[in-house]
């Protein structure tokens, strides 16, 4: 699974146990709506969900409340991860690998273009874009977090 899979599998709830089972979940009516259908539920593919889907499919599916989930995580680590600014906080408290090779292998997922010797730019491009990846696929994300 993709990193960013990792990310959506630990914060949208049944992700991984949909996964499989995904197309069955939703019954086609003809063969021109199954794949609009399947597709809905974004958190049970969110790799080929934050590079392929339009925006909006997944609100129909379920809407995660993002910063309920990770207020909460985040209330029972005993860590104070500011998981709202730090990409790395945010991948520690969903419970992940933050190194810069697991932050650099997420960067070339999302398409990152920029510098990757410059972490801390990478850093606050990743974590917008895993935030915005988020709201298109299901979550309800603060605006304040994808600016």
């Amino acid at each position: 699974m993709s990193i960013l899979g990792n990310i959506f599998g630990r914060i949208f709830p049944g992700a991984h146990a949909q996964q499989p089972s995904a197309p069955a979940a939703t019954p086609p009516t003809s063969p021109g709506t199954a794949t609009p259908s399947a597709a809905q539920p974004q958190a049970t593919t969110p790799a080929a969900a934050a590079n392929a889907q339009p925006t909006g499919a997944a609100t129909t599916a379920q809407q995660v409340d993002i910063e309920q989930v990770l207020d909460g995580m985040a209330a029972k680590n005993s860590q104070k991860l500011n998981w709202r600014n730090s990409i790395v906080d945010l991948m520690k408290l969903v419970g992940m690998d933050s190194t810069l090779q697991e932050r650099r292998e997420l960067a070339d997922e999302l398409g990152y273009s920029g510098d990757k010797q410059d972490t801390a730019a990478m850093n606050m491009w990743l974590h917008k874009q895993v935030m915005k990846r988020m709201a298109e696929n299901g979550g309800k994300v603060p605006a304040n977090l994808m600016d």
